[in-house]
């Protein structure tokens, strides 16, 4: 990083920057340290101008949405927390103009109170556009690429980029986007007209799934594991889950169920615990450290490697490690 950067000249260029500014208030596990110089963009004129300030100035930069799905250090960040922000969005017929900064939770309702099929599957997911696009977000039988149309970004040379959905190379849980940095600054979506109850209906009904099933009442970054690629998985393992497996959107072995099977539930480090109501949700039962959650996750992927030759590969993205 350039040392000789100064907050004044920083702030002179991003108004309204802010320092060490703790990570664990803009995380939904409610972890991490401080970001050394923090700045909201409130405009997606603000996320390309403080991007392409850190990338000038040689800053070490992370872009943050809601912070779902993400495990910050403990030692927080040592460079510029990008907070996107921008959050417009229009709908014209069947297409969805959106900023990356928008909750994805609220394109679920407006989508759905106009009849637009295409975003129901979605129903009670965290996060934003940005994010839920980054890394191909699915449950319930739908992906994020299913509706994608094109998407704006900035690559790492700063230019702005538009790219349709072949070019987004997405696959599961990931894209383009995720490996390759680039920053998602906008979206639009193709939907489709469709019967209005029923859209909605299928909304509630699978928020309310996620209200039972998931751990809500405590902090936590969402699943902290992908679900297992049954073709990557040992034929004796493949017959011990055979009625557990589903289609997300390839036939899979539910991260969960693994989890449970190893008897890793409820299973402990420090105040970080391995869920008794979804074994793949680490949840937060009071002031957790970040090298909690890591010790947990390292045994939990131990454990199942031991017992039945999966190795699973995490969802959660780190951030300052």
């Amino acid at each position: 990083m350039n040392k000789k950067i100064s907050r004044g000249r920083l702030a002179k260029i991003l108004p309204g920057l802010k320092t060490n500014v703790s990570l664990a208030q803009h995380t939904t596990f409610r972890i991490g340290g401080p970001a050394k110089y923090f700045f909201a963009a409130k405009t997606t004129s603000d996320v390309i101008k403080a991007i392409r300030t850190a990338k000038k100035l040689k800053l070490p930069f992370f872009v943050l949405g809601q912070g779902s799905n993400l495990l910050v250090s403990d030692k927080g960040f040592n460079g510029l927390v990008v907070k996107i922000q921008n959050s417009k969005f229009k709908i014209q017929n069947s297409r969805l103009y959106a900023e990356a900064g928008i909750s994805f939770s609220v394109l679920v309702y407006e989508t759905g109170k106009r009849g637009l099929a295409g975003l129901e599957w979605a129903g009670g997911l965290p996060g934003t556009l940005g994010g839920a696009v980054r890394g191909n977000a699915g449950a319930f039988g739908g992906e994020t690429k299913d509706a994608i149309a094109s998407v704006k970004a900035l690559d790492k040379n700063c230019r702005v980029i538009n790219l349709n959905r072949g070019q987004c190379r997405f696959s599961y849980r990931s894209s383009i986007f995720k490996k390759r940095g680039w920053i998602i600054l906008s979206v639009t979506m193709a939907l489709q007209q469709g019967d209005k109850k029923k859209i909605q209906a299928i909304a509630r009904e699978h928020m309310q799934q996620r209200r039972q099933r998931s751990p809500l009442e405590y902090p936590n970054a969402g699943s902290i594991f992908k679900n297992c690629d049954l073709r990557r998985a040992p034929k004796q393992t493949q017959k011990i889950f055979q009625e557990v497996i589903k289609t997300d959107p390839f036939p899979v072995i539910p991260a969960a169920a693994i989890i449970a099977a190893a008897g890793l539930k409820e299973l402990r480090m420090g105040q970080a615990q391995i869920s008794e109501k979804h074994p793949n949700f680490i949840i937060n039962l009071g002031v957790v450290g970040a090298k909690d959650v890591t010790r947990l996750i390292s045994l939990v992927k131990k454990r199942v490697k031991e017992k039945f030759g999966i190795t699973l590969q995490e969802e959660i993205q780190r951030v300052g490690f």
